[in-house]
């Protein structure tokens, strides 16, 4: 039952993306992570504030989640299979970070680089006023790769290990270090727990989307053993210990360079290269990374359902 309702999941977020008239989960767990940092803005010790945050935010998360399928299942199996499938498919945003940075590149190809860098940063944490054009691009391409892991092969690790009840507070997890999650002055402590709940949580899927992006490389004509080199090669020196993984993994398979200097809040932050500079960045190289992106997600789904086979 399991792996029909992630396959449905995984369909509805293929044909719908992400509706936005439609009640989402992960929009309610950020306005709890809002009111609760409200109410704890009263403690002076942050980190410990910060700890509570984390873990209110996913208690109740998960208490609503388990008491709404319940409810549902108690009225009728359909009922509790179908928002079963709803929760796992808001945890999923295939469809939804294709489109978003499709928008962006769009723009880029019209020659209108304001528009471009205004809906890039929609979608990033950097600064995006002087980025040039390979800039937005390679930015795009950076998103879309550490998206890949975070928004897809994750969410999928956990729907197949725990069901939508762990898969949401995946994203739970995954919500409170980008809303709280920051080095500033403001969140150094108070995000400091989730934080590290993050790259705990990320650690498996985070590999996991690397070496599956290694494997999507070959039937799509890119450097697959250059892929697996430079992940192997650059990955721990990326500042996140997870987000290097994905993003040298893409850097390796299309022959280009990631990272380098960036602006968040004003502030230059000098990240680290990935890869080599063998080729330039380019519109071309976005859509080798959406390929990219669309392949690792669907073996992702495939691993899911071969090893829940093998158990079930």
């Amino acid at each position: 039952m399991l792996g029909w309702l992630i396959l449905c999941a995984f369909a509805l977020d293929l044909l719908l993306a992400e509706p936005r008239r439609i009640p989402h989960p992960v929009v309610g767990i950020g306005r709890l992570i809002e009111r609760l940092e409200l109410a704890l803005a009263v403690m002076r010790n942050r980190r410990r504030a910060g700890i509570i945050l984390v873990v209110l935010t996913l208690l109740i998360t998960g208490l609503v989640t388990w008491g709404l399928l319940a409810l549902f299942e108690a009225m009728h199996p359909l009922l509790g299979f179908l928002l079963g499938v709803w929760i796992a498919f808001t945890t999923l945003a295939l469809r939804s970070l294709h489109k978003e940075s499709r928008e962006v590149v769009r723009w880029v190809q019209k020659g209108n680089l304001g528009e471009a860098r205004r809906s890039l940063s929609l979608i990033v944490g950097r600064e995006t006023r002087t980025l040039d054009e390979e800039g937005i691009i390679k930015a795009c391409i950076e998103t879309v790769a550490e998206n890949t892991s975070d928004g897809l092969v994750a969410p999928l690790f956990y729907l197949f290990i725990g069901g939508p009840i762990l898969a949401i507070l995946y994203k739970a997890v995954n919500t409170l270090d980008s809303m709280v999650g920051y080095l500033t002055d403001r969140y150094r402590e108070l995000g400091w727990a989730a934080a590290k709940m993050d790259d705990l949580a990320n650690w498996i899927p985070a590999r996991l989307t690397a070496f599956l992006m290694v494997l999507a490389a070959f039937p799509l004509g890119l450097n697959g053993f250059n892929a697996l080199r430079i992940a192997l090669r650059d990955a721990r020196k990326h500042r996140s210990p997870n987000a290097g993984w994905p993003e040298a993994a893409v850097a390796g398979a299309l022959g280009i360079q990631l990272g380098g200097p960036a602006v968040y809040f004003g502030e230059c932050v000098e990240k680290v290269t990935l890869g080599d500079a063998d080729k330039p960045i380019t519109v071309a190289c976005y859509h080798r990374m959406i390929r990219l992106m669309y392949l690792t997600a669907f073996l992702a789904l495939g691993l899911g359902l071969a090893v829940l086979g093998l158990i079930f």
